[in-house]
């Protein structure tokens, strides 16, 4: 299996910056896709930003221009810079991962959740 641990969450005004991180750990062989989701009270859980392996990466319409997704593959691990910041940010944001085990098998994996809070 595949563990996902993310930091970087906290409390930040409107127009600030903060750093995610999630790292990946277990008997990985690749990760094929890395991403993050948000989810606010009351909402469904909405994509964020995916990257690839190949680096492609999406971004959703809300955070174009403002967030920008990385990965470092050395590390297992997958960033998201998030600048501008508005209170519709306010969410917990939760990491994904789509991984080639060693074994040749696939898993996906989320971590469990960091929350993002940005006052106005």
């Amino acid at each position: 299996q595949v563990q996902l641990v993310e930091s970087g969450g906290g409390l930040v005004q409107a127009g600030g910056s903060l750093r995610l991180s999630c790292a990946a750990s277990g008997s990985i062989r690749s990760i094929r896709v890395m991403g993050w989701y948000r989810q606010a009270p009351g909402k469904q859980r909405d994509l964020v930003a995916t990257v690839t392996n190949a680096y492609s990466s999406y971004y959703a319409d809300s955070v174009k221009g403002r967030f920008t997704i990385s990965r470092d593959d050395a590390k297992n691990t997958v960033y998201l810079q998030m600048s501008s910041l508005k209170p519709e940010d306010t969410a917990v944001y939760y990491c994904n991962a789509d991984v080639l085990m060693s074994q040749g098998t696939f898993d996906t994996a989320w971590g469990q959740g960091t929350q993002v809070t940005v006052s106005s």
